[in-house]
């Protein structure tokens, strides 16, 4: 039985797949080693629950560098920080200004183009310079609040709050929790709370997460592989401080020329239809916690690669398709990620597998299993996906 995602959890597969299973969260440069601050001693379950609390946030301004490494070859559309290519391989940069959880930007430079995520209360914008594209999303009536929040688009990048509370997900009897010596990050004295799990099978040897002392704001997370002394996997504040953006930086009008649609969370959204990312047929999953295992048929993989278009993906004058997830030649992208694939089969049946340091996708004659796991857990799952 395959349990239907919404639009945005599918098309963060496999790349969020491995978040699920205990962290696809991307990495940064990290500075020269400082002295480690001395702090009031606190333990892991008094960090635990300071940082799973929905807490207040304090205004801030700041960068976030995001990278990830996964041993994968380059891929085209890694500059973009919406694609699923900026997620499997690479790094860029991300602006943040945040007053509340109403009023917010954050800014995804490239070399050549400029992706923005903007609220400013009950609107948000999404602007991509790269196809000089902004999309509206307008929150119905406040009766409707709740419901409309828990629809609303994913945010195109990622932030260390949100790569923390994925992360916290995996808490539980399988995890090892513990702490490490406290940190400098972006100038802020932290502590550093480290997960880890308790079964072999998993590919992620440990997480940890760097907590602002004085707000309990996750600041950094790092993921390793087994063994590894350095991170696969990172995503952090470089530069941070605590004082209110300009209410200026929530001001956003669509620049002349732009193309502009309307869409309102939880009603069908415009241009859906036969092979819109809309009408595919969603994915399942097998086990839990570390070990989970997301599953989808091969065929909304292609599909969504390919923005529900029946070919390459790409309009007329060559740019992505209007529901197309990646940037760039989506056909280059899936054949970079398939050119380490092997032949393996089992009981099971047979298929081709793709193995990094943190993650391993098995693709079968119809289907595709992602997970942060050995795959011997991949076989398993084979025909065994349920809601």
């Amino acid at each position: 039985m395959r349990v239907k995602l919404s639009r945005h959890a599918r098309w963060a597969v496999p790349g969020a797949a491995v978040v699920i299973t205990g962290g696809v969260v991307a990495a940064f440069a990290i500075p020269a080693a400082e002295a480690s601050p001395v702090l009031p001693a606190r333990t892991p379950a008094q960090l635990l629950a300071e940082i799973s609390a929905d807490s207040h946030v304090p205004p801030l301004t700041g960068t976030v560098v995001e990278t990830t490494s996964l041993g994968l070859p380059q891929l085209p559309g890694m500059n973009d920080p919406t694609s699923l290519a900026s997620l499997l391989t690479g790094s860029h940069t991300v602006n943040v200004y945040y007053q509340d959880a109403k009023h917010f930007r954050l800014e995804a430079p490239s070399p050549a183009a400029e992706t923005d995520f903007i609220r400013n209360g009950s609107t948000l914008w999404l602007w991509d310079s790269r196809t000089d594209s902004v999309t509206k999303f307008t929150l119905p009536k406040p009766t409707a609040k709740q419901k409309a929040e828990a629809q609303l688009p994913a945010t195109p990048v990622l932030t260390p709050q949100q790569a923390a509370n994925e992360v916290l997900a995996a808490v539980g009897k399988t995890t090892l929790v513990s702490l490490k010596s406290n940190v400098m990050v972006a100038g802020q004295a932290s502590y550093q709370l480290v997960l880890a799990p308790k079964d072999h099978r998993s590919l992620i040897g440990e997480v940890t997460i760097a907590i602002d002392a004085q707000y309990g704001v996750p600041l950094q997370v790092q993921v390793f592989a087994k063994g590894a002394g350095s991170p696969a996997f990172q995503v952090g504040y470089t530069s941070l401080q605590f004082v209110a953006p300009a209410a200026a930086n929530f001001d956003f009008t669509p620049p002349p020329g732009a193309t502009v649609k309307v869409e309102s969370p939880g009603t069908k959204q415009q241009g859906s239809g036969p092979g819109s990312q809309s009408d595919l047929t969603g994915a399942g999953t097998y086990g839990s916690s570390w070990l989970t295992v997301i599953e989808l048929p091969s065929s909304d993989l292609l599909s969504g690669l390919r923005g529900g278009q029946p070919t390459s993906g790409t309009g007329g004058n060559g740019n992505p398709g209007p529901g197309g997830v990646l940037a760039g030649d989506s056909q280059a992208i899936l054949n970079a990620i398939l050119g380490s694939a092997k032949p393996v089969h089992g009981s099971w049946g047979s298929g081709t597998l793709v193995t990094t340091s943190v993650v391993s996708i098995l693709m079968t004659g119809g289907d595709v299993y992602v997970g942060a796991v050995q795959p011997s857990v991949l076989y398993a799952a084979v025909g065994h996906t349920t809601s």
